[in-house]
């Protein structure tokens, strides 16, 4: 069994507010659940507006399926998030 960790660490320009942030992290969370089937929460810089460390889970039986799924969340992120990812790192365990 390997369980797969995507730390992505965000810069968000546009965020005047931690509600501006909430509301665009929310949504980017919402969207990768349902896409993805995994598992999302925020991590760390919780107390600053433009800044934010989101963690990613994903299981399976297979290092191969777990590495492309969460590479496509890391493409997703740099696509389609109205923000810079900073920072992308993946952890098997």
């Amino acid at each position: 069994m390997i369980i797969g960790l995507l730390s992505l660490e965000i810069f968000l320009p546009a965020s005047h507010s931690l509600k501006e942030k909430r509301k665009v992290i929310s949504a980017f969370r919402d969207r990768i659940r349902k896409k993805f089937n995994v598992a999302v929460a925020e991590l760390d810089f919780l107390d600053k507006w433009q800044r934010a460390k989101i963690g990613i889970v994903t299981i399976n039986n297979q290092q191969g399926l777990v590495d492309q799924v969460l590479r496509r969340i890391t493409e997703e992120a740099e696509q389609n998030l109205e923000a810079e990812v900073l920072k992308a790192e993946i952890h098997y365990f």
